[in-house]
This record gives structure tokens, sequence and C-alpha cells, in this order.
């Protein structure tokens, strides 16, 4: 059964690649959702897949890409979308 998260990541995540990062993982995972910078320097998106393989997202989304810093990722479960079919970096 499909579940969504809403995540948030707190760090060194802006000007690093962290988007193209995120939505390449979530992409291979066959995840759909979106993914965009805040105003207040984080990340933020939703990702909607099974439990598992959002499990494994989180966790390749904690460690971030290489020039990356990620200090913590929240999460919050959320409405599921219907009729989702990608997942895209928004501005």
């Amino acid at each position: 059964m499909a579940k969504r998260l809403s995540f948030r990541v707190h760090g060194e995540v802006q000007g690093v690649g962290f988007r193209l990062f995120t939505q390449k993982k979530a992409t291979s995972y066959g995840l759909t959702g979106w993914v965009r910078n805040t105003s207040n320097d984080k990340v933020e998106g939703e990702a909607q897949g099974e439990e598992e393989i959002l499990g494994n997202f989180l966790k390749d989304i904690g460690m971030g890409p290489s020039h990356s810093t990620v200090e913590n990722v929240e999460k919050q479960d959320v409405d599921v979308v219907d009729g989702e079919t990608d997942f895209e970096v928004r501005r």
C-alpha cells in the first residue's frame, strides 16, 4: 500500500546539488513527489511509494550528496496523492 511523507532537510543543503540528488534517488526507487528549496536555507518535499522503499529513500537523503552536510531530516505522514506520475524539482 502506498504511503506519502513530507520531509524537511536541515543543514548545508542548498547550492550543493541536493534537489537533483533527491530527484535521482526518488526516481531510482520509483517514487513520486517533489522537492524544492525553502527561503530559510532548507530543502523540503514530499515522496510517495511503498513504506520500505520510503525508508531507504530517507536514509539516502539523510546522507545527501558529497558536498552537503545534513544535520536533520524531519518527516511527517501526509495524504496520498492520486494520479502523480513522477518526482519533480520545484523552484
